[in-house]
């Protein structure tokens, strides 16, 4: 029994089949109901009904963080892994609420992960279309959106208590955002050097993640093609031979030109 529970888990956490890949949208399911629910209870004293589904997800996410120490090969190195620190951090947040709920936007953290794991990314070009045609555009945006919900949720977890103009998780999403594009009305600042820094790191990273962003939409379109000589992976959608090498690569366009 135990060998078939251990096998199971084996399979929906590493392997490449149906239920494993159903598995794994299940999980980014639940990140994302995770998100929505911190930012929707940033807006409400936390009741004690707030507090019960805390412990709900806190549990959750712990039976889930347990099973991924179970099925990896190197436990030790997993530790290393910011990641991993994140999860513990968003545990914590959930099962103690009075940690400090903010830390729980490190959950998003979790979701970037997922999302750049082989198996899901490989899932997700064979399901959608759409996403095979513009997957460096959808991880760009995808990376400054993480940014942004990191950020404003570090931003409300250091600044609510004492800042009153850091209300709620909206007040924090306003001044990232205006942070981020450089607009600096200045109604909203942040206090003490700590403030002063995490506005720079703001400007700094998300700057550099919004022109990649740009930089990929604007930039010719590629199409992702293993050439079998040389490689290389990203040609030009009509391309017929390999810009590298010179090799004929035969690349399905779904009737692009």
């Amino acid at each position: 029994m135990a060998s078939r529970f251990s096998d199971l888990l084996r399979e929906v956490y590493e392997a490449d089949t149906t239920r494993a890949h159903r598995f794994r949208y299940a999980l980014l399911a639940f990140d994302l109901v995770t998100i929505v629910f911190v930012i929707v209870t940033s807006f409400f004293a936390h009741t004690p009904t707030i507090e019960a589904i805390d412990l709900i997800f806190g549990a959750l996410i712990l039976l889930d963080f347990s099973a991924r120490v179970y099925v990896t090969k190197k436990r030790a190195r997993y530790f290393t892994h910011f990641s991993t620190w994140a999860d513990i951090a968003a545990m914590i947040s959930f099962l103690a609420p009075l940690a400090g709920e903010g830390l729980g936007f490190l959950r998003v953290l979790r979701t970037l992960r997922l999302l750049h794991t082989y198996q899901l990314m490989n899932r997700l070009r064979q399901d959608f279309k759409t996403f095979r045609r513009h997957e460096e555009i959808v991880v760009a945006a995808i990376n400054l959106l993480v940014f942004i919900f990191v950020t404003t949720g570090l931003i409300y977890a250091l600044e609510h208590v004492h800042n009153d103009q850091i209300r709620n998780y909206a007040d924090a999403l306003y001044f990232t955002i205006t942070t981020l594009t450089t607009t600096g009305f200045g109604d909203i600042t942040l206090e003490g050097t700590t403030g002063r820094l995490l506005s720079i790191g703001v400007m700094f990273f998300g700057v550099t993640l919004f022109l990649r962003l740009a930089q990929v939409l604007f930039r010719p379109s590629k199409v992702r093609h293993e050439c079998q000589t040389c490689g290389l992976r990203l040609h030009d959608a009509d391309a017929v031979h390999c810009k590298h090498c010179g090799a004929v690569v035969h690349i399905d366009t779904e009737g692009l030109s």
